[in-house]
C-alpha cells in the first residue's frame, strides 16, 4: 500500500473531527465498553462476542445486530491490517477508554500485527486547569496531538498485554500491584487506581462512584435525575463513563434519595451512606462484572487501599 496508516479512534465524535482535519489513513471505530461486563482474553473470539452480546442486552438493551453493525463489522476490518505500515490509536486519558485500549492493543498483539503502533491520548493540556478529552480538543490542539503521538515501545505493548490479561482474569489484586509500575501509559496508573475503587467500600458497600453522586445530591440543589447524571458526568474524574451507564447507576441508588418540593434530598440511608455508618452491601449487590471479576466479590479498603475479597459471614467494618 505504502505509506498507509490505519487510525483507531474511540467513537464517532472522535472519527468526525479526524475526517474534518484530513488526516492520511483509514479509520476504524472502536464501539465498545469493556470496562464494564465480562471480557474473555481473545478479543473478537466467538465466546469473547456472545459473552459481550449477552452482558449490552440484558445491561443495557442493546440489541444483538447492532452490537454486530457497531463493533463486530469494524473489528472484522482489522483482518487486513498488516497492510498498513503505521497504525495511530487514539484514545482518552479515563479508564472508559483505557480499557478499550488495552483491549484494542492485545488484539493487536494476539494477532501478530508487525506495524508500527502509536498512541495519541488526550488528559492535561498546557495551560488548561481541566483534563480534556480529544473531542473537546479544537482542531489545532488535535493536529499537535497527533503530530506528538507516541510510538509504542515493545515493552509498552508487552504492558497493556499483561494488564488486560488481569483485568480478564479474576486477578484484581494483582492488578492493582501495577499502579507503581512506570510506563508511557502517563495515565494507566490512575485508571487502575480508578477501577480498583469501583468495588463496594468494605463500610458502606457502595463505590466511590457511587458515593459521590451521593455527595453531589448533599451538596448542590438538583431538582431531577436528568440534571444530577449531568453533575456526576462532569465530577466523575477518570472514569469516563457515558450517560447510559450514570442513568443506570442513579436508578440503583434511588433507596438513598428521594424528591422532596421539588429538590433531590438524601433519605436516611444516603445520609447513613456519607456518614460511613451502616453497610448497604446486600441493598446493592447484582451480578456487574468488571472484566473476569464479579463487582461484589471484593471489598475496598480506602484507609490502606487494600481490596479485600468479600466473606459472606464477615462483619462488616463501622
Amino acid at each position: 500500500m505504502g505509506n498507509s496508516i490505519l487510525h483507531i479512534t474511540n467513537g464517532d465524535s472522535l472519527t468526525s473531527r479526524l475526517e474534518n482535519l484530513n488526516l492520511k489513513g483509514d479509520i476504524i471505530v472502536w464501539r465498545e465498553m469493556l470496562c464494564e461486563g465480562p471480557t474473555p482474553v481473545i478479543v473478537g473470539s466467538k465466546e469473547f462476542i456472545e459473552q459481550r452480546k449477552e452482558f449490552l442486552k440484558k445491561q443495557y438493551h442493546i440489541d444483538n445486530v447492532d452490537y454486530e453493525n457497531k463493533f463486530v463489522s469494524e473489528l472484522n476490518k482489522l483482518a487486513v491490517i498488516n497492510n498498513y505500515d503505521k497504525i495511530v490509536l487514539w484514545f482518552e486519558f479515563d479508564l472508559f477508554c483505557h480499557v478499550n485500549m488495552l483491549a484494542a492493543l492485545s488484539y493487536l498483539i494476539q494477532n501478530k500485527k508487525t506495524a508500527p503502533i502509536y498512541m495519541v491520548c488526550s488528559g492535561w493540556v498546557k495551560g488548561l486547569a481541566q483534563l480534556k478529552g480529544l473531542s473537546e480538543l479544537n482542531d489545532e490542539q488535535l493536529a499537535m496531538h497527533y503530530d506528538n503521538k507516541l510510538k509504542l515501545s515493545t515493552e509498552d505493548l508487552e504492558l497493556a498485554h499483561h494488564i488486560w490479561k488481569l483485568y480478564c482474569d479474576e486477578k484484581p489484586i494483582e492488578l492493582k500491584a501495577e499502579i507503581s509500575k512506570k510506563s508511557n501509559f502517563n495515565y494507566l496508573s490512575s485508571c487502575i487506581r480508578a477501577h480498583i475503587e469501583r468495588f463496594p467500600n468494605i463500610n458502606t458497600g457502595l463505590n466511590t462512584l457511587e458515593t459521590n453522586i451521593l455527595k453531589l445530591i448533599d451538596l448542590h440543589e438538583i431538582t431531577s435525575e436528568h440534571q444530577l447524571c449531568g453533575y456526576a458526568l462532569n465530577y466523575q474524574g477518570y472514569y469516563g463513563y457515558g450517560d447510559t451507564q450514570i442513568i443506570s447507576m442513579i436508578k440503583n441508588l434511588r433507596p438513598f434519595f428521594m424528591l422532596k418540593e421539588g429538590v433531590l434530598m438524601l433519605t436516611e440511608k444516603g445520609l447513613q451512606v456519607l456518614q460511613g455508618s451502616e453497610d448497604f452491601y446486600n441493598v446493592l449487590k447484582t451480578d456487574m462484572q468488571f472484566g473476569g471479576t464479579a463487582k461484589y466479590k471484593y471489598r475496598y479498603d480506602p484507609a490502606n487501599h487494600k481490596l479485600i475479597k468479600h466473606s459472606e459471614n464477615a462483619t462488616p467494618t463501622l
